[in-house]
């Protein structure tokens, strides 16, 4: 949902204070006790959860209803929220050094992790910033002229996507890249911008910038946390190089050595993907040779004619062969399955719990397509996190990270293997596991290829943060990174002072961490070998499926129940024994695809010397 400008100018001038706020700035000057501690979490608990409960209200009606009111009713829910949620921040630091039980001190720890900013006129001033960029985004669009100079249609991303998905014309997909690439210098300055007044508010809460603020969430010390994310990186590292030399070898092939170098980076142009995160559109140019998959999901879902309430009940069914609930009777009558045909909604699928009960809503608009089938599946492992931490105190009903809430749903999915569409009746003959290849190529094209994309998309971030990176650098530094980590280039040089591809992403321009998604990434396939195990399963990890074991959903639901209440350390370590996040088990699931790769890329190697 977009907010405009304006409505958030007329909010954010408000001056009544919520109850939290009010207990907070009334506090006395004296010493605070624990009584008073206890007292005050409890009133922000309260405060906070029916403030909550109404945004998401709000924020449901004005996803599913589009129109300027419900935008506006949407936005003041919200920002009432976001006025509670600051001014306890701030109540809580009075009580820094009051000696607390450890769950009362992660409350206020948790409480303590967000921007605040005492002056109006800033906090004022940042939300018009946030949405003007957000505007600036949705609205860029690349408008290309004719031969004749004249001006052509204007193309929107979404358009500009689809060329570099589906076309192999190298000019092409070079002026689509530029095209939309030159867009986000417009609104660098108010970016920079943004940075310095972001900064502020973290430093308002005691954090250096807003980059630590970030890296402070993960229960550990913000350099510790760089840390953990470099060594992940280099764990999973030697899996994302062979994929990326294969890769290198099958677009040399298409377009030629005088596109694609023998060595060093290559066009990011290329793979498929507007900002090369992932290289899933290139499958046709990479799937091995003489070998094809004929069965096909979408078609046996369509033959079937299954319907969106199918879809989401074989993916209710797969939680419920776990040992987990039914899902409540309001989630079928609430919940948005399909697009509606008399207005606009927002179709991109999520997952919403309006209240701390039982009221939890899927919003997607479903089609019966094998995509489909697996974001369902997804999306309730968002559901059943709400309903396994709904009895949690409400500054626990959260993931143990935010990383943890991402990997939920994906471990499911993960499970989507031949054995169990065999089970489920999708698929009458499981294929043999020779044909495993094809499989893990095209997943990898978006697990793999991914990591080092979002690491380094807050790699950057952190910098900018910190100022060692200035407005001057930002493409310098961007490029600096996607070469060191990515193995890829600019298309064209330009002038770096100038530039900002960063801001070609909507996650920049939106300041959306992206660590959760590098984490995600890892932990999904921690989880799964973690259920695996416990389900006595043994054989290749891309062919587990825990469908079906009451064992493996104990262990998982015990991790869910958790919430937030303990550091995601602890949580990790409940489902599956180790406290530190393993990229061996993301290594462990694409074992046969590696070995592969690496004798793909070995004949290659050998032909090339002949």
């Amino acid at each position: 949902m977009s907010v405009t400008p304006k409505i958030i100018s007329m909010l954010l001038a408000a001056t009544a204070l919520t109850a939290a706020g009010a207990t907070a700035q009334a506090a006395p000057a004296s010493k605070p006790t624990v009584a008073e501690a206890e007292r005050f979490l409890a009133d922000t608990e309260t405060t906070l959860n029916k403030l909550n409960n109404e945004q998401a209200r709000g924020a449901w009606v004005g996803s599913n209803f589009i129109t300027d009111d419900t935008e506006a009713i949407a936005a003041y829910f919200a920002e009432r929220y976001l006025t509670a949620s600051g001014e306890a921040a701030i109540g809580a630091r009075r009580f820094s050094g009051v000696k607390l039980t450890p769950e009362s001190a992660r409350k206020m720890m948790l409480l303590q992790q967000t921007l605040v900013f005492a002056d109006p006129k800033e906090r004022e001033q940042f939300a018009q910033l946030q949405a003007a960029l957000n505007g600036a985004y949705g609205k860029a669009k690349y408008c290309p002229k004719k031969a004749d100079g004249s001006a052509d249609a204007c193309m929107a991303l979404g358009e500009m996507e689809k060329v570099l998905a589906n076309s192999h014309d190298e000019a092409k997909l070079k002026e689509m890249w530029l095209g939309w690439h030159t867009q986000a210098p417009a609104y660098k300055q108010k970016y920079s911008e943004y940075i310095a007044l972001s900064n502020k508010g973290a430093k308002q809460m005691g954090f250096a910038d807003t980059g630590a603020m970030w890296r402070s969430q993960y229960d550990m010390p913000p350099e510790a946390f760089s840390a953990e994310m470099e060594r992940l990186w280099q764990q999973v590292k030697p899996l994302y190089d062979a994929l990326h030399t294969y890769t290198r070898h099958k677009l040399r092939a298409t377009y030629g050595p005088d596109v694609v170098p023998a060595t060093g980076p290559i066009p990011s142009h290329l793979f498929g993907n507007m900002w090369s995160q992932t290289w899933t559109n290139l499958y046709p140019i990479l799937k091995p040779a003489g070998v094809s998959n004929s069965y096909d999901l979408t078609k046996v879902l369509e033959q079937r004619k299954t319907d969106a309430k199918q879809m989401t009940q074989y993916a209710e069914r797969f939680y419920t062969s776990l040992g987990m609930q039914k899902l409540p009777e309001s989630f079928w009558e609430r919940s948005l399955l399909t697009k509606p045909r008399d207005r606009d909604v927002v179709c991109h699928a999520s997952a919403w719990p309006l209240n701390e009960k039982d009221d939890v809503r899927i919003k997607m608009c479903i089609t019966p397509t094998a995509e489909d089938f697996t974001v369902i599946h997804h999306e309730l492992g968002h559901v059943y996190y709400f309903l396994a931490y709904g009895k949690q105190p409400y500054l626990f009903r959260n993931g143990a990270n935010d990383g943890f809430h991402e990997a939920i749903g994906d471990t499911v999915a993960l499970s989507i293997t031949p054995g169990y569409l065999k089970k489920v009746g999708l698929m009458d003959q499981e294929p043999d596991v020779t044909a495993d290849i094809p499989q893990l190529l095209e997943r990898a094209l978006s697990k793999v290829a991914i990591l080092p994309f979002a690491y380094t998309m807050d790699k950057w971030r952190w910098d900018v943060y910190s100022g060692k990176t200035k407005p001057a650098d930002y493409d310098n530094s961007w490029w600096q990174l996607r070469e060191q980590y990515m193995g890829m280039k600019r298309p064209v040089a330009i002038d770096g002072a100038n530039g900002f591809d960063a801001g070609a992403k909507y996650h920049v321009a939106a300041d959306v961490s992206y660590a959760r998604y590098f984490l995600a990434d890892m932990l999904q396939f921690q989880f799964h070998r973690a259920l695996c195990r416990e389900a006595g399963y043994s054989g290749p990890l891309n062919r587990c499926s825990v469908f079906d074991n009451a064992k493996a959903g104990a262990k998982l639901q015990q991790v869910l129940e958790l919430g937030a209440s303990k550091p995601w350390p602890e949580a990790l370590k409940a489902i599956s024994g180790e406290d530190r996040i393993d990229g061996g088990a993301l290594l462990d699931y694409f074992a046969p695809l590696k070995t592969w790769l690496d004798q793909q890329n070995a004949a290659f190697a050998a032909a090339e010397k002949k």
